[in-house]
């Protein structure tokens, strides 16, 4: 079972918008995923999922063994291989070791990949997920700042002991690339110093299908979508060439 962090130097990357997306990749190719809120500031996973209306418990009150995993996921209505636990309004008191239960209790039940959302920026909580987590996707945009943030937050995770850490740009408008106004993709990944797996252009459907709970997968094979889904089968292993300019 793969446990990856979804993480960003700041916020308005796209990252919870990203970590849906690739959430449904997954599981369209067939593999049990269980998506988790871990920013317990925004919670926001929920609702750019669809699924607000479909949950009780966090992954608080399974960590903490309020409540066992197999009652408190909820299943997407649109693939029942793709399941959600929300955060808690606040941030809660866990441990590593609890942390570890949940993620034990996710392999037992079938899970082949956790993807956890985690918050913007270098909270205290950033250092507990990252305890349990296999790998991390850094998610920036092309714009300085974010592109130092995600610099700062791929060492912060790697000096925790996160062995694999990889770049996502998402939003990339290719005309501000062109004629210079925004970083190009190679730049991106020298100033952050990681390894690239993935570019995803800007689409507006995204926020058009983050607003109304809709999967994007589900409305759209092009933009977006498609550099989700080419996403998900790198994670599979497979080699896929970057999104042409």
């Amino acid at each position: 079972m793969k446990i990856i962090l979804i993480a960003s130097g700041k916020g308005g990357t796209g990252k919870t918008s990203l970590t849906a997306s690739l959430s449904m990749a997954l599981a369209e190719l067939g593999r049990r995923v269980l998506a988790v809120d871990g920013d317990c500031g925004m919670r926001n996973l929920d609702l750019t999922m669809g699924m607000s209306d479909r949950l009780v418990f966090s992954f608080a009150d399974v960590a903490s063994g309020v409540v066992p995993l197999r009652r408190a996921a909820a299943v997407h209505p649109l693939n029942s291989k793709l399941s959600l636990l929300t955060a808690p309004a606040d941030v809660p008191f866990l441990r590593v070791k609890q942390l570890r239960e949940l993620r034990a209790a996710a392999e037992e039940d079938g899970y082949d990949y956790i993807l956890w959302d985690g918050p913007a920026g270098l909270p205290g909580e950033l250092s507990l997920y990252s305890a349990i987590s296999t790998e991390s996707i850094i998610v920036t945009t092309p714009e300085p700042a974010c592109i130092r943030g995600a610099e700062r937050t791929a060492r912060y995770l790697e000096e925790g002991g996160v062995k694999q850490v990889r770049l996502v740009v998402n939003r990339v408008r290719v005309n501000l690339i062109r004629h210079g106004l925004a970083s190009n993709i190679d730049d991106a990944m020298d100033q952050a110093g990681l390894p690239l797996l993935g570019i995803v252009p800007e689409d507006e459907d995204v926020i058009a299908c983050s607003n109304n709970g809709k999967s994007l997968l589900h409305l759209k094979k092009t933009g977006a979508a498609l550099a989700c889904r080419n996403i998900a089968r790198r994670l599979e292993g497979e080699w896929l060439p970057a999104m042409r300019w």
